[in-house]
């Protein structure tokens, strides 16, 4: 498993429930452009559409893989995951206000995965306490060192 992406924003504004495995649908261009390593997760969701029969199908949004060709560099991409596992989804985020992110991007024996996760939007003030948290922590780690 080679990890390509991540989006560590999704850590820090997101408390993180519940993490899926995923596969994506990919154009070739596109998946020589992630084995290059030119994706960039941030400010990407998953949403949940329901097609035709209403069959739910799940979308990434907004991920932006940057191609050589002149295909849209941040279209919509389906997602490959059981018909059971949206359902279940579906009743989670509606039931709770969840939202669904994408965490990774790996390749899997040479195949695309996106790691999606359920997740809770933080507020403000966890934000700023992580933050004085990390900084603590860091500034304890730095006079362990010096003595």
């Amino acid at each position: 498993m080679t990890e390509i992406a991540k989006n560590k924003k999704a850590y820090f504004d997101y408390n993180l429930i519940e993490k899926l495995e995923a596969g994506i649908v990919l154009t070739g261009s596109e998946i020589k452009a992630i084995r290059a390593g030119k994706i960039n997760l941030k400010g990407s969701h998953a949403k949940i559409l329901y097609g035709d029969k209403k069959n739910p199908e799940l979308f990434l949004i907004n991920a932006n893989i940057a191609t050589n060709d002149n295909s849209d560099n941040s279209r919509t991409r389906k997602l490959l995951i059981h018909k059971k596992e949206i359902i279940r989804l579906v009743g989670k985020i509606q039931a709770k206000k969840l939202t669904i992110v994408p965490t990774k991007l790996y390749l899997k024996r040479g195949k695309a995965k996106v790691e999606i996760a359920v997740a809770q939007g933080k507020k403000l003030y966890d934000k700023r306490e992580q933050i004085k948290k990390k900084d603590l922590d860091r500034e304890i780690k730095r006079n362990l060192k010096s003595f």
